[in-house]
């Protein structure tokens, strides 16, 4: 399923409350997700930002790329399932989406390494994610968004993905 160009810049408003990149502190971030919730990172940086404030997300995607440019991958010595799947830039394959799905039955913390370009998978995350939940995804030069999964928000992601169909 490709990204239609009307899409585009439906995608760059955030989904979520958005944390400016000059307000990064863990106290911020920490106060906007329940204690129940579980945590799903998208993308590299997010997830080692993550990490480094002690937070353990349950669900990593990441693909070793930022801003399109090979980095080294996020060190989590927790993680006890490792998934993968192909997802080409632009793109949400059917085959993430199966792999995101069984992330949520796995063992965390998981890990999908994605060959290819993660950023669309928040999507898919947002659609298979439990209620209450949080996703985080960077938004590019901006921060960090935070997203509640709520009915709205599953409903929303949705719309998106069905138009991409």
């Amino acid at each position: 399923m490709q990204l239609p160009d009307d899409l585009r810049g439906q995608l760059k408003n955030p989904l979520g409350n958005l944390v400016s990149d000059n307000d990064p502190n863990k106290e911020n971030i920490i106060k906007k997700i329940s204690a129940e919730s579980v945590l799903i990172t998208v993308g590299d940086r997010t997830t080692e930002n993550m990490l480094q404030l002690g937070l353990k997300p349950q669900i990593q995607i990441i693909d070793g790329l930022e801003k399109r440019n090979q980095r080294m991958v996020p060190i989590d010595d927790t993680i006890n399932t490792k998934l993968s799947c192909k997802n080409p830039p632009g793109e949400i394959t059917e085959e993430s989406i199966q792999v995101i799905k069984k992330a949520f039955s796995s063992e965390p913390p998981v890990r999908i390494i994605v060959d290819g370009e993660e950023d669309l998978l928040v999507i898919p995350a947002c659609i298979s994610a439990p209620e209450n939940s949080v996703v985080m995804y960077g938004q590019p030069n901006e921060g960090l968004v935070i997203v509640t999964i709520t009915p709205e928000i599953r409903a929303k992601v949705q719309k998106i993905l069905d138009a991409m169909n």
